[in-house]
C-alpha cells in the first residue's frame, strides 16, 4: 500500500485455506465514494442485494497486528423482525428524562415510536421513519440518501442498504432553530437479532439543533448484529451539535457501522460518540467540510470492559479550504478487551488555508488489555496547518498519593483520575442529562474492573 489511503499493488497469490476469509477492507476515507448517481432507491436496493449476495464478512487488518474479524458470527442463524411494536424496556431505562424536540424509536426492524413537537411540525420540521419520508417526501429525501455512503465496500454495508426498514429520517428548514435534542433511538431487546439502523438527517440553511442517538441493548447471552448506517448534511450556515451514545450492554452485540457528516459552506458541526459497550465494535465515522469555511470539532470517548474488542476509524476530511478542525478523543480499556483507534487527516489538493489538529489521548488500566492509538496525516496542499499526536499511558502513583494525601482512600483516588481523564470531552456535550449518562455508564465499568485496576496500579 503506498501511503495512507493509497492503492494495493501487484502482489504473489496466497493460497487460502478452505473455509477462511482472506478478503480485507483497507482504512481510508469514503471520499465521495456515495452509491447516489441518479439511481432510484429500488435500484439501489437490487444493487446492494447483488454485492451482498457476492461479498464475504469482512476483516480489517493493520500490518499484521491488528485484525478485526467476524469470522464467529453466524449472520444466516439472525432475522430481522420481531412480534412486539412497542417502546423496548431498555430505551425507557436508558434515555434521560428531558425535554425534547422529537424522538424516533426502532427495535430490531421496525420503527415502534415517532413523536415532534407540534410546534416544530408548524414550522416545516420533519422526523419520521426513512420509509415513510421516501412515500411522502420523496424529491428530499432520494436527493441525500446515499450521498457520500457506498453500498459495496463489504457484505454488512450492502445488507445495510439492501435490507434496511424503517429508519430514521429528520429534516430542518432553513433558518429554524431548535433547542431541545431531536432523539433517535436503536434497540436491540434480544439475541438472534439482526438491525440495519439508516438514519438520514438533513440540516437546511442556517439551521441550528442537536440530535442525540442512542444504540442501546437489553443484556442477554447469544448473538445480535447492528449493522448502522448514518448520514447528515448540513447545508450553508448550518449549526448542529451531534452526540451518539452507545452502550450494547453486556450480550454479543456486534455493531459493525459507517457513519458520515458532511458540513457546507460556513457551517458547523460539533460531533461526539461516546462508545460504551459492545462485545465486537468497529466503526468507520467521517466528518467531511465539503464547502468553504465550514468549520468541526469532532470528539469522541470510549471504555472497554472484559473481552470487548473495539475497532474505531476516524477521519477528519477537509475537500476545500479555508476550513477548520478539531479532533480530540480520549479512551480506557480494561480486563482482557481491545481497543484500537485510528484517526487520519486527509487534506485535498486546493484546500489552502486549512487548520485542523487531531490527539487521541488512552489510558490501560490492566496488563491484559491492549490499545493502539494511530494518529495520521494525509495533505495534498501547501498552504496548511495540521498536525497530530497520541499518548497511551498507565495510572499515575504520583497523582494517586497526592489525592490520598488528601483524604481520599486508594479506590477513590483512582476512580477520581479515570473519571477526570473523561471529563474535559465530556463536559463538550453541553447537555447535563446526556453528561450525567455518560459519566454514569464510565463509573459503573471502572467499579466492575476494580480489583484489575488497582491490582495493575499497584504493580506499575
Amino acid at each position: 500500500m503506498s501511503g495512507v489511503g493509497g492503492t494495493l499493488s501487484a502482489a504473489a497469490p496466497i493460497e487460502v485455506k478452505p473455509g477462511r476469509h482472506r478478503e480485507a477492507a483497507l482504512y481510508h476515507a469514503l471520499h465521495g465514494a456515495g452509491a447516489a448517481d441518479g439511481r432510484s432507491l429500488a435500484e439501489l436496493r437490487e444493487a446492494a442485494l447483488d454485492a451482498y449476495e457476492h461479498l464475504e464478512l469482512p476483516v480489517w487488518r493493520r500490518s499484521g497486528f491488528w485484525t478485526t474479524s467476524l469470522a464467529s458470527l453466524d449472520l444466516d442463524a439472525l432475522r430481522t423482525t420481531i412480534d412486539e411494536r412497542s417502546v423496548p424496556d431498555v430505551a425507557t431505562r436508558t434515555l434521560p428524562d428531558r425535554p425534547r424536540a422529537g424522538r424516533i424509536v426502532q427495535s430490531a426492524g421496525a420503527v415502534v415510536h415517532v413523536e415532534l413537537d407540534e410546534a416544530l411540525a408548524e414550522q416545516g420540521v420533519l422526523l419520521c421513519s426513512l420509509e415513510r419520508a421516501f412515500a411522502e417526501h420523496g424529491e428530499l429525501a432520494s436527493a441525500w440518501y446515499s450521498k457520500r455512503l457506498p453500498l459495496d465496500r463489504h457484505k454488512l454495508e450492502a445488507a445495510n442498504a439492501a435490507f434496511w426498514t424503517g429508519g430514521a429520517f429528520l429534516y430542518v428548514p432553513p433558518g429554524v432553530v431548535v433547542e431541545d435534542p431531536f432523539e433517535i433511538v436503536y434497540a436491540i431487546e434480544r439475541r438472534g437479532i439482526a438491525q440495519y439502523g439508516r438514519t438520514l438527517v438533513l440540516g437546511d440553511r442556517s439551521s441550528e439543533f442537536r440530535v442525540h442517538e442512542y444504540d442501546v441493548a437489553e443484556n442477554f447471552d447469544g448473538p445480535a448484529l447492528h449493522a448502522g448506517a448514518f448520514e447528515m448534511y448540513l447545508q450553508d450556515g448550518a449549526r448542529c451539535r451531534l452526540a451518539q451514545y452507545q452502550d450494547w450492554g453486556s450480550g454479543e452485540v456486534f455493531d459493525v457501522s459507517t457513519r458520515f457528516v458532511g458540513v457546507g459552506r460556513d457551517a458547523y458541526c460539533h460531533w461526539l460518540p461516546a462508545l460504551l459497550g459492545g462485545h465486537l465494535v468497529r466503526h468507520h465515522d467521517e466528518l467531511a467540510v465539503m464547502e468553504k469555511g465550514g468549520d468541526m470539532a469532532f470528539r469522541g470517548v470510549f471504555c472497554t470492559e472484559e473481552d470487548e474488542h473495539l475497532d474505531v476509524f476516524a477521519v477528519d476530511l477537509h475537500e476545500t479550504g479555508p476550513s477548520g478542525g478539531d479532533v480530540h478523543w480520549r479512551g480506557t480499556a480494561t480486563g482482557e478487551s481491545r481497543a484500537s483507534f485510528e484517526g487520519l487527516i486527509q487534506i485535498d489538493p486546493g484546500s489552502q488555508r486549512t487548520h485542523t489538529y487531531l490527539q487521541i489521548h488512552t489510558m490501560m488500566l490492566s496488563p491484559k488489555a491492549r490499545i493502539d492509538a494511530i494518529p495520521s496525516v494525509l495533505v495534498s496542499a501547501d498552504d496548511v496547518s495540521a498536525s497530530h499526536g497520541g499518548t497511551v499511558g498507565e495510572l499515575d502513583e504520583t497523582a494517586i498519593f497526592y489525592m490520598q494525601s488528601r483524604g481520599l482512600d486508594r479506590a477513590a483516588a483512582v476512580r477520581v483520575i479515570v473519571e477526570g481523564f473523561f471529563e474535559p470531552l465530556i463536559t463538550q456535550l453541553e447537555d447535563e442529562p446526556l453528561e450525567q449518562l455518560v459519566r454514569a455508564r464510565i463509573e459503573q465499568k471502572l467499579a466492575a474492573a476494580h480489583e484489575d485496576i488497582e491490582a495493575y496500579a499497584t504493580s506499575r
